[in-house]
């Protein structure tokens, strides 16, 4: 990759909206030099977020690899989760063992994070010539946020960097790789610039997708956390405790600007009704990657992660699910949930669990009536019971389940919400007794973990998917999604400024902020356990919600989950439940305790952070983040070897916690006289290991 003035390709007009884009690729160099030109830069700088979420990197890079998710029967992206010799500075390609030409190369991030900073760098430079100091500051802000956040994930990835602040002239090709140390400092210090120029909660350009000042504050936090953390530690000592202060300042502001977190967890991501809904427009969120109906806004790359999470439905015995428009997500079965992010969740009393795993599908295809199925009855059911529950030891599970139990489970019917679609069947799985359930999957069976084994060979693609992207207003069945991609909520802020305070030995402080995520957590009195919903109620005020679509959505999504299945012994109720811990980092719930047995953690330090890279998952799932965290605390190794199968054998020490530098961009390197550099100055670039 080489850098250039006009590295840009496309840009966006000046408007209301930073989504009504047009191309201007007509502009020359020089309208960037006017205040116009600059203004309209800036605004472009929103569509540069976008990229992130347009492609098989968006789970590659964040969430593959991890303790909390594995690929299932697609191996698209399979070396970014197994850590095999495909994942190298060369990239994969079917020619060096790839499944298809889909595979994420290590320099997609690398060249499209360096596109932004030129475009940031060109705001800065010029930033004078703007005589209004409302809209130069703002310019300012904008730019300097965008260029940390974009250093920010490169530091992240790869370590020490190229560091390019300046707008290039020409072609450059004899650049210098600043350490991590040097990475981190230039991070920080355009995010304090953003965070000092930004004009408080001033949504410049429509409220809930405009950064802010405390937009700025939060990733100011992260940025002066990863500093401070194990990664760093060979040379981040000196900047430990100013950088935790620090950090924990910038939290609060953004805790205080933005107020208390929005009362349910649904309204973050389940309630999602359509496009440029109110749960989009939440004070919670402090940044989110905008996208909305309109074709024209699609841009370069449109939102496909409704795509990742899915298992695959439609390939399940006997067919009685097809995928269209009317169910959110599409079955691309590429982010399989490991054991571990089942079982880190209290499966009683967290509501964010059945609030996030999606665990029955209505039947809208009758495959064969001679099994007496209708459409609408449960045509895949998954069941999350934990490791102690034997209720199910006896049963075989697969295809074509006929267990007559399920109707009215012990006799108990909780009640649905009104108006919800299944109103005759209420909490029970079947309406009648000894009926089929064409596919069904359970967690445990005598104490072991069988999910594993209701598969297609030669990897498992049934589980329970989760449902933050789901997206029912889709214009095709493989079309681009209009939901906006939350990057950060004031839910994670929380918990950054916790382990600031872990690492501070504050460990009071850190108890309130964990029990702040967990009270919203909790069950709220009067609340049905066994409701479900997810995205895919935009069909509802989709053009194409009629005829058969209106009917296969009725039938596809039946407002259930198995909460009561799952949980056995546990009578119907709506009273509250209770997740607050009364100590830490002693005396923690069981299911915390089985995983730090798991990974070893002893002082309280260990078990501190630990635990709240367990609250991380119950809060974050999916979230896009799970790779850097580990990779932060020193942790990606050790839990995924504890948590991820595919990942275990193949992950190494002192290669993996961080990324190769593309070889492409290597091997355009010049010395400063013109000349190639020789091999032993392209390994001297290279990340260790590759």
């Amino acid at each position: 990759m080489s850098f250039v003035i006009i590295a840009i390709l496309s840009l966006t007009s000046c408007s209301k909206d930073f989504l009504d884009e047009e191309l201007t690729t007509q502009y020359s160099t020089e309208y960037f030099e006017t205040a116009e030109g600059l203004e309209a830069l800036t605004v472009s700088l929103y569509g540069n977020i976008r990229w992130h979420f347009g492609y098989e990197w968006a789970y590659g890079l964040t969430l593959y690899g991890t303790d909390e998710f594995t690929n299932a029967n697609d191996l698209t992206n399979e070396m970014w989760n197994t850590y095999d010799s495909r994942l190298g500075p060369l990239g994969a390609t079917p020619s060096t063992g790839a499944a298809n030409w889909n595979a994420t190369s290590p320099a997609a991030l690398w060249d499209e994070m360096y596109y932004g900073i030129s475009s940031a760098n060109t705001i800065i430079a010029n930033a004078d010539i703007i005589d209004n100091e409302e809209i130069k500051n703002r310019c300012l802000a904008h730019a300097y946020f965008l260029r940390g956040y974009n250093y920010y994930r490169l530091t992240a990835q790869y370590g020490g960097v190229v560091l390019q602040t300046e707008p290039a002239v020409g072609v450059v090709r004899n650049f210098e790789r600043s350490t991590e140390e040097e990475s981190w400092e230039q991070v920080i210090s355009d995010f304090r610039n953003a965070y000092n120029l930004f004009a408080g909660e001033v949504f410049t350009y429509g409220k809930g997708i405009t950064w802010t000042k405390a937009t700025a504050a939060h990733f100011l936090a992260k940025a002066l956390l990863f500093r401070s953390s194990e990664r760093n530690s060979d040379w981040n000592s000196a900047y430990i405790q100013s950088d935790l202060q620090e950090a924990i300042d910038a939290c609060s502001y953004a805790i205080g600007a933005r107020g208390t977190l929005t009362n349910n967890y649904s309204d973050l991501y389940a309630n999602w009704t359509g496009v440029d809904c109110e749960i989009e427009q939440l004070d919670e969120i402090l940044m989110a990657a905008g996208h909305n109906a309109d074709g024209a806004t699609t841009g370069r790359f449109g939102n496909r992660t409704y795509n990742y999470f899915t298992p695959q439905f439609s390939n399940f015995s006997g067919g009685w699910v097809r995928r269209g428009v009317w169910i959110g997500g599409m079955d691309f079965q590429r982010c399989r949930p490991t054991e571990y992010a089942y079982a880190v969740y209290d499966h009683v009393n967290d509501a964010r669990m059945w609030k996030t795993f999606k665990t029955v599908y209505g039947i809208n295809n009758i495959a064969d009536n001679n099994l007496g199925l209708e459409s609408g009855d449960p045509g895949i059911v998954m069941i999350l019971n934990s490791q102690n529950d034997n209720t199910y030891d006896g049963y075989n599970f697969g295809a074509y389940v006929q267990n007559p139990d399920w109707v009215d489970v012990n006799g108990r019917l909780p009640e649905w919400e009104e108006g919800s679609r299944q109103t005759e069947t209420a909490g029970t799985l079947t309406s009648t007794p000894g009926q089929y359930v064409p596919n069904v999957s359970v967690l445990y069976q005598n104490g072991e973990y069988v999910a594993p084994n209701f598969k297609s060979q030669p990897i498992c693609n049934f589980f329970a998917g989760i449902n933050k992207t789901d997206d029912g207003s889709r214009f095709a069945e493989k079309g681009d999604a209009h939901r906006d991609v939350t990057m950060a909520r004031l839910g994670e802020t929380y918990l950054l400024r916790a382990e600031c305070y872990v690492r501070l030995e504050q460990y009071g402080n850190a108890l309130n902020d964990i029990n702040v995520v967990r009270e919203r957590a909790q069950w709220k009195a009067g609340e049905n356990r066994s409701f479900y919903s997810d995205g895919s109620q935009a069909f509802e005020n989709n053009a194409l919600n009629t005829g058969t679509a209106a009917d296969n959505y009725v039938y596809s999504n039946l407002n259930m989950n198995t909460y009561y299945l799952s949980n056995p012994d546990i009578a119907v109720t709506t009273d509250a439940s209770d997740l607050m811990l009364t100590s830490f980092p002693g005396n923690l719930p069981a299911e915390d305790e089985a995983i730090l047995t798991a990974v070893g953690a002893g002082s309280d330090y260990e078990r501190a952070l630990h635990f709240i890279l367990n609250e991380r998952t119950r809060e974050l799932l999916g979230e896009w983040q799970r790779w850097e965290t580990l990779s932060r605390t020193g942790t990606l190794i050790s839990r995924a070897r504890a948590f991820n199968p595919e990942a275990s054998t193949g992950i190494t020490e002192n290669k993996h916690e961080l990324r190769p530098i593309p070889q492409s961009f290597i091997d355009g390197l010049l010395n400063d006289d013109g000349t190639n550099l020789t091999d032993a100055q392209k390994a001297e670039w290279q990340n260790p290991g590759y």
